[in-house]
């Protein structure tokens, strides 16, 4: 399974917003190498004012002393969760992505080793947890959030893992590596089976190369 991930990620040419100015941002999505290879989550603390008790991977603005994104994202999971960079096998990245904050969000993937002495930063976090692959493989979603903007629907799965919701954001970068990944037959602009979860129309305010959903859920344009 991970030996075909590094083959297609190896051979992805994502989509790249460098042309848009704006803050920038990454995130590790970090795949734990077991037999059965899970994805780390990390859940923000419930006392920060913004997006509190959402899922979402380590990550964060990057400083003026970041050699690049990569780095930002490698020292932001060092930071939140005490994760070694070294230990970290780069794969390579996702396609930017750009949040309703006007922040152009950078996903990176990486293989990390099993049962390491992670501790989350009380912070910014409450919990890191682990969900399999196969969960996500097997489309084992609770509902599909129908997120319209500018007239165009978004059909983003949300899954319902140990009561945690994965979705918006992290779902969207989610969906993305099982399409690019694994093959994974996920059309964003077609609705799928399944119950439906209807959001209120958004208006795109930032440029037409990406739009926003939800509050910390930014979509791609369909191409």
């Amino acid at each position: 399974m991970l030996e075909k991930l590094r083959n297609q990620l190896q051979q992805l040419t994502p989509q790249r917003l460098d042309h848009v100015v704006m803050p920038e941002a990454a995130v590790l999505m970090p795949i734990v190498e077991r037999p059965a290879p899970t994805l780390l989550f990390t859940r923000r603390a419930s006392h920060l004012s913004t997006h509190s008790g959402q899922v979402a991977f380590p990550g964060g603005k990057r400083e003026p002393f970041d050699a690049d994104l990569y780095a930002t994202a490698l020292r932001e999971a060092e930071e939140e969760i005490a994760l070694d960079p070294a230990l970290v096998e780069p794969l390579g990245r996702l396609s930017d992505v750009i949040s309703l904050h006007g922040i152009r969000v950078t996903p990176w993937v990486g293989i990390i080793p099993p049962d390491l002495p992670l501790v989350a930063d009380p912070g910014e976090l409450d919990a890191i947890f682990e969900v399999p692959l196969s969960h996500f493989l097997d489309d084992h979603r609770t509902h599909t959030d129908v997120i319209t903007v500018d007239g165009v629907a978004h059909y983003v799965p949300s899954y319902h893992v140990d009561g945690h919701v994965i979705w918006g954001l992290s779902a969207m970068m989610l969906v993305e590596l099982l399409v690019e990944g694994f093959g994974m037959p996920i059309d964003l602009y077609q609705r799928p089976k399944g119950p439906l979860r209807h959001h209120p129309e958004r208006k795109n305010r930032l440029s037409t190369s990406s739009m926003t959903v939800s509050g910390s859920a930014p979509l791609r344009s369909k191409q």
